[in-house]
């Protein structure tokens, strides 16, 4: 990923710039390869890890949580032919409204007691094809969500807010 634009610049401060904080929606756990989500109302983050219960646990790092838009829930829904689809079949961990994901890219931000790094887009995996059907993978693209680090541990729940934070990091130099 490009450096981020300083942050004195016009684009930075564009960038910089949310309107409002988010709130978790949902939260799903995976506890092994190809089982089925499981929704919950807390999850436990590690810091450097994953989330307790979930197959990336134990040491994940970029990928250590999974966040998708609510927004676009109903955007992939209407691409992929279907009135509606639960977030479990989109296979990621914290569905967020009211705040931008892209936004998140490259900056530190809050969700109840856990800090965590944006660290890359959350791409549509070719599952999509069997959870969505045929052009599942191209109904998600561009709205995969997003891919953070969690840099200190803790509890968040549906209902906490999702708070960006004034620190930008250089994904290029990140572990």
């Amino acid at each position: 990923m490009p450096a981020m634009p300083p942050p004195e610049s016009p684009l930075g401060r564009l960038m910089a710039t949310l309107p409002r904080s988010g709130r978790v929606e949902w939260i799903g756990l995976r506890p092994k390869r190809d089982m089925p989500m499981r929704s919950t109302d807390a999850a436990e983050a590690t810091c450097g890890g994953g989330l307790a219960g979930d197959r990336y646990t134990g040491g994940s790092g970029k990928r250590g949580v999974t966040l998708i838009q609510a927004e676009h829930l109903p955007a992939i829904a209407a691409l992929s032919g279907h009135d509606g689809v639960a977030p479990a079949l989109l296979r990621r961990n914290v569905v967020v409204s009211g705040i931008p994901l892209v936004a998140l890219k490259g900056r530190r931000f809050r969700i109840g007691e856990v800090l965590l790094e944006g660290t890359d887009s959350c791409d549509p995996c070719s599952r999509m094809e069997e959870a969505l059907g045929p052009g599942g993978f191209n109904a998600m693209r561009g709205m995969g969500g997003l891919c953070a680090r969690i840099v200190e541990g803790g509890t968040f729940r549906i209902g906490d807010a999702v708070t960006a934070l004034d620190v930008v990091v250089d994904l290029e130099d990140a572990p």
